[in-house]
């Protein structure tokens, strides 16, 4: 069918829905968003946007869809973490793709997103099913899973008979009709769930959640109490049970599924090289190291949610957060930017030592520390003062450029590798017809060429050789770790 007759049939449902309910049938709210969520949902499969492999080349960049969650995509004592976040970044330092990561708080609105285009890739392991396979095209399987019931074990089960604790829980998928079991309406547990009412001729009740809600967090209500019953995929209940040694996760309740990433159905070119690479890197001990920590690793599981610097637990990146965001007032820049270069420096170790002798939270090296006044380095509140000093002395190097973002790269890049080179390569900059005052693809170019003779040799650069590969990269780290920590932390 062409485009036009499938945006027209999707204007006449429109029509038909608007028109076909009677003058004196009240609609709810909650009805009205579910007809509205129906009609995006089809047209999302009609009018998929046109975009693949070439176009995504050309841009540079790879616009991922995912979702906050345990496994997926996280922070955890000021790293980025998570299974899907590693793998993707090796997938795109092999294409030498930028990613351009989308946080999609509602899972189960995710493939309308896809296909209108607020993304090119689904980067969130989810169940191949074959309504599913209607709507997108799953990539090669990065590992398989099955469902399970989540349930809650009696309070104070470790002191109870086995007897008594066997009568209060479920031991069979029939025994679940009649009951009501917690799941997101689009999820592949909700269909699953339909599917056995008819196979086992009896209605099991679905409470739909929000779509916001992550399989982690519903199972966490259930470990609590507010939930009685969820379904999850085995891999991720059994983690959760094991933070959770409440949680009874034993009943199976599907057949083994494949889980898989998503593109649109018109981006067969993306598809493929996905394959080709995943087909590829699953050979490799890499991959496996990858799944095991994030799914097998139970007891790095239980430290990472009982820290305090676990951003979805609570708003922290470290225990120096008070006093990055005190000094960072001196610099009037946001404390979750400095907090960056912090963790770039040591992270967060007070007593980090660098192979060239500094040492400290901002790493200050012996000859500054005594220009600073910083009498112990490994002393977190000198360290950072002396480190803030520093920098706001860097800036006012920079006082002439106008823009205060390239003003704050400039800075930083001569805090890695000092002042003398970054002018060298200012210098350099204007010499060959680039903008001086832009460390973006001007400045940082030519810091990057002071690795060649031809360019440290020059009668302009005053400073000779430095290797401008760590500047350059040390600026970029520190701005990509800076936009997840906006992800993560409010200010």
């Amino acid at each position: 069918m062409k485009p036009y007759l499938l945006f027209a049939l999707f204007i006449a449902l429109i029509a038909y829905s608007s028109c076909n309910q009677a003058p004196s049938q009240k609609t709810t709210s909650e009805e009205i968003n579910k007809k509205y969520k129906h009609l995006d949902s089809l047209r999302a499969r009609l009018t998929p946007i046109e975009k693949d492999w070439e176009e995504i080349i050309k841009d540079g960049k790879l616009k991922v869809l995912t979702t906050y969650s345990g496994t997926s995509y996280f922070l955890y004592k000021g790293r980025t973490m998570g299974f899907e976040f590693e793998l993707l970044k090796k997938f795109a330092d092999d294409m030498k793709l930028e990613i351009d990561l989308h946080i999609i708080k509602d899972i189960d609105s995710m493939f309308i997103y896809l296909n209108r285009g607020d993304g090119d890739l689904v980067a969130h392991t989810i169940a191949q099913t074959r309504k599913r396979n209607n709507l997108v095209s799953f990539t090669k399987p990065l590992f398989s899973s099955h469902q399970v019931l989540v349930q809650k074990m009696p309070e104070k089960w470790y002191a109870l008979h086995w007897k008594v604790i066997e009568d209060s829980l479920l031991h069979d998928p029939i025994e679940l009709i009649g009951k009501k079991v917690s799941v997101r309406a689009n999820s592949s547990y909700h269909d699953r769930l339909l599917n056995l009412s008819d196979e086992m001729g009896g209605k099991i009740i679905i409470d739909e959640v929000p779509g916001e809600m992550t399989t982690e967090e519903i199972i966490e209500l259930v470990a609590e109490g507010k939930l009685k019953y969820t379904v999850a995929d085995n891999n991720i209940a059994s983690l959760l049970a094991s933070y959770y040694p409440i949680l009874n996760t034993e009943i199976k309740i599907s057949t083994t599924q494949n889980m898989a990433w998503a593109t649109r159905k018109n981006s067969p070119v993306l598809l493929s090289k996905i394959n080709e690479w995943l087909i590829q890197y699953k050979k490799e001990t890499d991959y496996y190291v990858t799944y095991n920590k994030y799914y097998k690793n139970k007891k790095d599981f239980r430290k990472r949610v009982n820290s305090d610097f676990y951003s979805l637990k609570n708003n922290q990146i470290s225990k120096y957060d008070d006093l990055v965001k005190k000094e960072a007032e001196q610099l009037n820049w946001d404390w979750r930017l400095l907090m960056s270069q912090v963790y770039q420096e040591s992270r967060f170790d007070p007593h980090a030592v660098s192979w060239a002798g500094a040492s400290g939270l901002m790493q200050i090296m012996p000859l500054t520390a005594k220009e600073l006044g910083v009498k112990n380095r490994n002393d977190p509140k000198q360290s950072l003062n002396g480190g803030v000093r520093y920098l706001k002395y860097l800036m006012g190097q920079f006082e002439d450029v106008p823009d205060t973002l390239q003003r704050i790269k400039l800075a930083l890049a001569s805090y890695n590798c000092g002042y003398g080179h970054v002018a060298d390569a200012q210098r350099l900059a204007l010499k060959k017809h680039l903008d001086p005052y832009k460390w973006d693809e001007n400045v940082e170019e030519m810091i990057l060429a002071l690795r060649y003779p031809k360019n440290y040799n020059d009668e302009s650069v005053k400073h000779g050789y430095t290797s401008g590969l760590e500047p350059y990269t040390y600026v970029r780290q520190i701005f990509e770790r800076y936009e997840h920590y906006k992800v993560f932390i409010r200010e």
